[in-house]
């Protein structure tokens, strides 16, 4: 091709050369990923945080969670192994339990569902007050040690007992 057949291509022919440029912008943006499973970290979602007031060291915290792990590793069936983490954001406790395994070992099968949590009692950090509120957080870890992210409570009130 000459240079006068290219200047009558993209000088005098502007459409045709933004239809061009808009088709390699297209195709490069739509390349398939490869690996269905490339995002192995779990996901999670608070969906509740009950009861919103409790009375210190008598009443229980219920944590409702949505998860999903796209490879399927989340849970763990060694009793010693834990997986879910509550953190109380006041003062930087840790709880942490064990999620069970909840897809057979060796399969990579997108799972999701939703876990109850029970934090069984908690205290004010901070006697001198009659009442204190209180957000927490929580994440998983699955069997490949990949971290989920963090969500946090809204707040809660703790009232003396």
């Amino acid at each position: 091709m000459n240079i006068r057949s290219l200047h009558k291509l993209f000088i005098r022919k502007p459409i045709l050369m933004g239809v061009m440029v808009c088709c390699l912008l297209w195709s490069s943006g739509c390349q398939k990923d490869d690996d269905p499973f490339a995002n192995k970290a779990p996901t999670i979602e608070l969906l509740s945080l009950t009861p919103q007031m409790v009375v210190e060291f008598q009443d229980s915290l219920v944590f409702n969670i949505k998860y999903r792990d796209n490879n399927g590793d989340l849970g763990e069936n060694d009793p010693n192994v834990k997986n879910l983490f509550i953190t109380d954001n006041r003062i930087g406790i840790v709880y942490d339990y064990r999620i069970q395994q909840l897809a057979p070992s060796g399969s990579t099968i997108a799972i999701e569902g939703t876990l109850q949590v029970v934090l069984n009692s908690v205290a004010r950090t901070d006697t001198s007050l009659a009442q204190q509120s209180a957000t927490f957080s929580v994440y998983v870890k699955d069997r490949a040690g990949n971290k989920s992210n963090v969500v946090t409570s809204g707040a809660i009130t703790i009232k003396e007992l």
